[in-house]
C-alpha cells in the first residue's frame, strides 16, 4: 500500500449504506467477448468517477469528493489452450484460457486540471484468463 498520508486523490464510485464498496452496475453494452475466437473487451467512455482525494475520505461515510470521469479499455487476448477447473466440494466448474491482457485508462477530477493516463500502448497485466464458470456455494 503506497504512502496514504500524502496521497491526494482516490477516484472510485462510493461506498453504498449496504456497505458495498467500489462497485457500480454496468450495462451489457459495456462488455464485448467472443470466448471461442479468444478474446473479450470491457470499456467505457466519460463515465462519472468521483475523486474522494484520500483513502480515510473515501471510506468516511458521507465523506466529501469533487466530480471526476473516467475511461479505460481492458482487453483479453488468448495466449494458451484451454484448461478446465472444478471444485466439488463448493460446486464451482469452470472453463478458462489464459490471456494477455492489455488496460487503457484515463481519468480526471472535473475541479482541476488533473488527468492521469495509461501509457499509449495501455499498461500491461501480470496475466489473466477468459471463460465461462458455474459457480456454487459462497465461501
Amino acid at each position: 500500500m503506497g504512502d496514504l498520508e500524502n496521497q491526494v486523490h482516490d477516484f472510485n464510485p462510493g461506498v453504498k449504506r449496504s456497505g458495498l464498496f467500489w462497485t457500480i452496475p454496468m450495462s451489457t453494452d459495456h462488455f464485448h467477448s467472443n470466448i471461442p475466437a479468444g478474446h473479450s473487451r470491457f470499456h467505457a467512455r466519460h463515465q462519472r468517477m468521483p475523486d474522494y482525494h484520500d483513502f480515510f475520505n473515501a471510506v468516511a461515510p458521507g465523506g466529501p469528493s469533487e466530480p471526476g470521469h473516467v475511461s479505460y479499455d481492458v482487453r483479453w487476448t488468448a495466449n494458451g489452450a484451454r484448461q478446465r477447473l472444478r471444485d466439488a466440494a463448493f460446486g464451482f466448474r469452470g472453463r478458462f484460457t489464459p490471456c494477455d491482457t492489455r488496460i487503457s485508462f484515463r481519468v480526471s477530477d472535473d475541479a482541476g486540471e488533473v488527468v492521469y493516463h495509461s501509457l499509449d500502448d495501455g499498461q500491461i497485466t501480470v496475466g489473466g484468463v477468459i471463460g465461462h464458470e458455474r459457480n456454487g456455494v459462497f465461501f
